[in-house]
């Protein structure tokens, strides 16, 4: 009796800590992409459809599962999923980003995670699945996805950008990543996305129009702000190979791990172009991010990122139309080049104070060389009979390193349930630029430039202290459940502190010059939800430019240049249809320039700039996204614009009579400007083949005036671009993937640019037909 007595107390004292034990269920989710932890995912009891528990900064979660058997994970921008309970008390779920969802998690709006709704902006985000599907060799096959944008090609990771604007060269946009700027303001370069590690890239988003208010100078036609990758949760890791038919090839890798409270990811690149398509187009590109992460609580994390990115590239330039239509894609020379090399760093300190506060604080590093012996430099001299006489060119080298912070402070109110964000921004960039004159050799008779000799005569060799400081302020407020009011405010002063290296009455400038530009940029806007995934929103901003040092102190630059401003009205719509499976947005915009920089091009074939009186850009932008089923989705973005001068006029000379004319261009198209810009793209997703995909995409560009006085034009393309891939889910080769990309499906002959002269176009050509092939190998553990 006493010994059943004491196995029956046992039984009972097991008995409950089992049952415990069994309905005590533990569990990590993470992006199925990056592998990163997901905070704030919200998981529901399927059977009632009760809220549970929400993941924690981790990606963590527990609970008391007891009779629950299906349980459902939903978060913001990501695809929903159900999960079935089998007994295991720790489960794994790796939610898949949404590439048809109207409430996208979007951080540039107010460097603060926000839904896509709640934003009184034209925004648009690129997500993981999305950069993942496409496996893009240059960014402008990602962001040319986006509504309104083209980025256009020039070859080995070099573009330029037309976003609110025509095709231009000028610094209209501002690039950045995680919210900092990758160059300082004045040293703008159209080039500067090949200093982005695309293989570090988590998330693209883009606001297009003014971001001034927020961000300072240039972010006027857009602002696109790459968010990288951070640590996953446990580790995870990722190699890929991939080349196409014309010897482009590239290695990625990446990984990282968490480990109590430390974090880190390393990812990168390298990419080769020998003997491609065009006539002297070699290139080395070398690039890797690194993120490091520390939690010392709940609530304050330090994180620590560097980047490094080198490009070596050949520049041929461009082509005369004999050359272009005949698809003889031979260079005129064999010796311009560009070399870049890019440093940076930042640390960031983010703390929250409570559910109603947060502060961050950043330190940000830049070192920056570009070095160039650039192709559009070169030119032709001749006499006042238009007869050949000589021709020249220059080397240059523009370099910069930067200190400084950003720090902003978020503050929430009960009342009219507002929040306040304000922050500072400074910036110290010292900059150097030198120029030197080379005497080019041509082959006349062959139109062939041979060779050149560095005359180790100085056109520009200058110093400036550039030193950048800003405050800015958001308020926002609910004064109902359905209406959020935003208003912004950035103050900025510009200063630049200019000394001359070329001996005084050599040079046409001063031997110490101090300009200063200070810029109040307000903004206001609105977004009114009507309920049922239907809303609208409204929006007035200020943009503003400066002009750039290389322009304001270049000799090249023969007129003064005034600072342009812009004022920006946009207002928009977005609902959604059959149940969540349609989504269309819509953005009209008015945007009206001021002293807009204008890029000028002379008689011998180089350019400057000029401040055009006014400008009006005028613009519808769309979107819709459609996924009837499952397995299949469609996207389909476009824009329609008109860009006019308003006020604008350029003064030509004929130097066989030595006289002037003044040429008025008011109310004309302005060049480069296509009216419509479309791109749509069909997916299909099998659910019996899990991991299979494939998709067509169509990017139109309609014909555009390649001169202010629009008596030229280029008829624009249509081109097609197929895609498939696969990527093993489960068994032996769980982790690999393998995709065979088409560009250019139909081999079309198109330009990606064209520029007109007084002596005829020339043209930037883009790719035939390139078939791309990849593998890849991913692993990860939670």
């Amino acid at each position: 009796m006493k010994i059943s007595t004491i196995l029956l107390y046992i039984m009972l004292c097991i008995i409950p800590a089992v049952t415990f034990a069994q309905s005590s269920l533990h569990g990590t989710v993470t992006d199925a992409r990056t592998h990163e932890p997901l905070a704030g995912v919200m998981i529901y009891n399927v059977s009632n459809s009760s809220l549970l528990t929400t993941t924690n900064s981790k990606g963590k979660f527990t609970f008391q599962a007891d009779t629950i058997t299906t349980l459902r994970f939903a978060m913001i921008g990501f695809t929903a999923q159900t999960y079935t309970l089998n007994g295991a008390a720790n489960i794994e779920i790796a939610l898949e980003p949404s590439t048809v969802d109207l409430q996208q998690v979007v951080i540039s709006a107010s460097r603060e995670r926000q839904s896509r709704q709640s934003a009184p902006i034209a925004i648009s985000k690129i997500n993981a699945t999305q950069i993942h599907d496409t496996k893009a060799t240059a960014l402008y096959q990602l962001l040319n996805k986006v509504t309104g944008v083209y980025m256009v090609d020039l070859g080995n990771e070099q573009h330029t950008m037309a976003i609110r604007q025509p095709i231009t060269y000028n610094a209209l946009y501002l690039y950045m990543e995680d919210g900092l700027p990758i160059r300082p303001t004045g040293i703008f370069n159209h080039n500067s996305l090949y200093e982005i590690n695309m293989s570090g890239v988590r998330d693209i988003e883009v606001i297009k129009g003014p971001a001034s208010s927020l961000y300072g100078s240039n972010a006027i036609g857009g602002a696109v702000n790459f968010i990288t990758q951070g640590p996953p949760a446990g580790y995870a890791g990722n190699v890929s190979l991939q080349g196409d038919n014309y010897h482009y090839r590239r290695v990625d890798a990446d990984g990282g791990f968490t480990s109590g409270k430390f974090g880190l990811y390393v990812g990168g690149y390298i990419a080769k172009q020998r003997d491609g398509w065009q006539d002297y187009t070699d290139f080395d590109k070398y690039s890797v991010n690194f993120k490091s992460t520390y939690d010392f609580d709940a609530n304050t994390r330090l994180t620590a990122s560097a980047a490094y990115n080198y490009l070596n590239t050949q520049t041929p330039g461009s082509l005369d139309s004999a050359k272009f239509y005949s698809r003889s894609y031979g260079a005129n020379q064999r010796f311009t080049y560009r070399k870049v090399k890019a440093w940076r760093a930042n640390t960031r300190l983010d703390h929250t104070w409570n559910d109603k506060s947060s502060t961050f604080l950043t330190l940000f590093y830049r070192n920056n060389s570009t070095g160039q012996l650039p192709s559009y430099y070169i030119s032709d001299v001749r006499d006042n009979a238009g007869n050949y006489v000589s021709s020249n060119g220059q080397e240059n080298n523009q370099s910069f390193h930067s200190l400084g912070l950003l720090t902003q402070h978020r503050q929430d109110f009960d009342f009219l349930h507002s929040r306040l964000i304000v922050g500072a921004y400074l910036d110290n960039s010292p900059s150097s630029y030198y120029a030197q004159f080379l005497d080019i050799q041509k082959d006349v008779a062959n139109n062939y430039y041979t060779s050149y000799t560095n005359t180790g005569t100085y056109i520009d060799d200058y110093r400036i202290k550039l030193f950048n400081t800003a405050a800015y302020a958001q308020y926002e407020i609910k004064p109902t459940e359905t209406l959020r009011i935003v208003m912004g405010l950035r103050y900025d002063r510009i200063h630049y502190n200019f000394t001359n290296g070329i001996t005084n009455g050599s040079t046409k400038y001063k031997q110490h010059e101090v300009n200063d530009f200070n810029i109040v940029a307000p903004k206001i806007g609105l977004t009114y939800n009507f309920g049922n995934n239907k809303g609208l929103y409204a929006n007035y901003s200020v943009g503003f430019q400066p002009p750039e040092t290389g322009d304001l102190y270049s000799s090249r630059q023969l007129v003064p240049l005034k600072q342009a401003t812009f004022n920006n009205y946009e207002a928009g719509g977005w609902f959604t249809a059959f149940d969540k499976k349609l989504y269309l947005e819509v953005t009209l915009y008015d945007l009206e320039g001021r002293n807009e920089i204008i890029n000028q091009l002379l008689p011998d074939n180089t350019t400057q700039n000029q401040n055009a009186g006014a400008t009006r850009h005028r613009g519808i932008e769309y979107s819709v996204a459609f996924a009837p089923v499952k397995s299949l989705s469609f996207r389909f973005s476009g824009t329609n614009a008109k860009h006019t001068y308003v006020d604008y006029s350029e003064v030509t000379t004929n130097y066989s009579t030595g006289t002037n004319t003044v040429l008025v261009y008011n109310g004309n198209r302005m060049n480069n400007a296509p009216a419509w810009i479309a791109n749509s793209e069909l997916t299909y997703k099998p659910a019996y083949i899990n991991g299979f995909r494939i998709s067509a995409e169509w990017q139109h560009i309609n014909h555009y005036y390649t001169n202010p006085a629009n008596t030229k034009s280029y008829g624009g393309y249509d081109l097609f671009n197929a895609r498939t891939g696969f990527d093993v889910k489960s068994g032996p080769l769980k982790g690999a993937g393998i995709w065979f990309n088409v560009l250019n499906l139909t081999n079309k002959l198109y330009a990606t640019t064209v520029i007109s002269n007084q002596y005829g176009d020339t043209y930037n050509a883009a790719p035939p037909r390139i078939y791309s092939l990849g593998i890849s190998y991913s692993f990860s553990k939670y």
